[in-house]
């Protein structure tokens, strides 16, 4: 059994999306991100970084102790190597795959959360980090249409590469982005979005989220950090 410590974000579909895809058994253990339990010394044991999703396999492939793993990539690689699936096994093609993953992680991802936190999140305006940032998730999603112009998929077929990504496209409207701009990525996103497996994954632990956030889940999750808590 696998457990997931998961919170209703982009981050954490990811792996609900790749659990559904590869038929998995699961249990979630919500990690309430808004109240500060990313920063709980138990949460902390299993992801130093403080930030969710987490992973404990409790039945690993060499029979072994559990296996924690934290980082969404990491945890990507992980199910696709016990699955057998979305993980191509030649060496091109993997490769092909863990760039555009590494892509999402390094770039895309910390890219739309600074944009969005500037455009929604922050007690003021400040126009140079708004422009700043704008400029450069619109030149992420020029290199993701222009990649997918040749291309169903990022990395060819069908992989954790895309399902890293397809939630960050989602909030494309939060962050001030049409997806009329960018034709191919808007074909690719609509040919996901007709996945059964992928919208079971987004549907998890939908009743967690609240439709708007709370002052007090701003101090939280914008102000406090992982000493502050400890002290």
């Amino acid at each position: 059994m696998l457990d997931l410590y998961y919170w209703p974000t982009p981050n954490g579909w990811k792996i609900t999306i790749m659990l559904e895809e590869c038929g998995l058994p699961y249990r979630i253990v919500p990690v309430n991100i808004g109240a500060g339990e990313q920063f709980d010394p138990a949460f902390l044991a299993l992801s130093p970084n403080g930030r969710m999703p987490a992973l404990v396999d409790h039945a690993p492939e060499d029979g072994g102790e559990p296996v924690s793993l934290f980082e969404s990539g990491a945890i990507l690689e992980y199910l696709a190597e016990k699955s057998g699936g979305f993980l191509p096994t030649d060496l091109r093609g993997r490769y092909r795959v863990k760039q555009w993953l590494m892509w999402q992680m390094g770039g895309l991802g910390p890219m739309l959360g600074q944009n969005g936190h500037f455009l929604l999140y922050a007690p003021e305006k400040v126009p140079y980090a708004i422009d700043r940032y704008g400029r450069e998730a619109r030149r992420l999603y020029g290199v993701l249409d222009q990649t997918l112009a040749d291309a169903p998929c990022v990395a060819g077929d069908y992989s954790i590469a895309d399902m890293a990504i397809f939630p960050w496209v989602m909030t494309h409207k939060a962050q001030g982005i049409t997806l009329d701009d960018f034709p191919h990525v808007a074909r690719w996103f609509s040919q996901l979005r007709s996945r059964e497996a992928l919208q079971k994954g987004l549907a998890v632990g939908k009743a967690l989220r609240q439709s708007t956030m709370s002052d007090d889940a701003k101090r939280v999750l914008f102000g406090q950090n992982q000493t502050a808590t400890n002290e």
